[in-house]
């Protein structure tokens, strides 16, 4: 497999971890404006390299997850914004254009310097 995504998680907003509690990641690369900002993983921004779509395989630290539907502007969104909600539901449409939907158990915990990647 070929990674056409990676980065690493430099900053925990103060409630993001809350999100996991409702089968959510929700990811931002460094500079999100400040309302935002206390919501996200952040993370330094990393370049697109390839398409994402399902099929693909989402790693998280050791975790490795198949991607099961991939939003209408997650590619964009990445791409300009590092801002991506990852969904650990399963779900073979995605429910909101910028959300990344896989497979496989929701992280307990995520710390400063996970990396994520995607991996075609």
């Amino acid at each position: 497999m070929t990674v056409i995504y990676q980065t690493t998680i430099t900053r925990i907003g103060q409630n993001a971890p809350d999100a996991l509690d409702d089968q959510m990641l929700i990811t931002f690369r460094e500079g999100a404006p400040a309302d935002i900002e206390d919501f996200c993983f952040l993370h330094c921004h990393g370049e697109l390299k390839g398409h994402l779509q399902p099929g693909a395989q989402f790693e998280l630290g050791e975790q490795r997850y198949p991607v099961t539907a991939v939003g209408s502007v997650v590619e964009e969104n990445l791409r300009e914004l590092g801002h991506i909600t990852v969904c650990f539901d399963a779900m073979i449409e995605a429910k909101f254009p910028g959300t990344v939907h896989v497979a496989g158990p929701v992280p307990s915990t995520i710390v400063p310097g996970c990396t994520l990647k995607f991996m075609a």
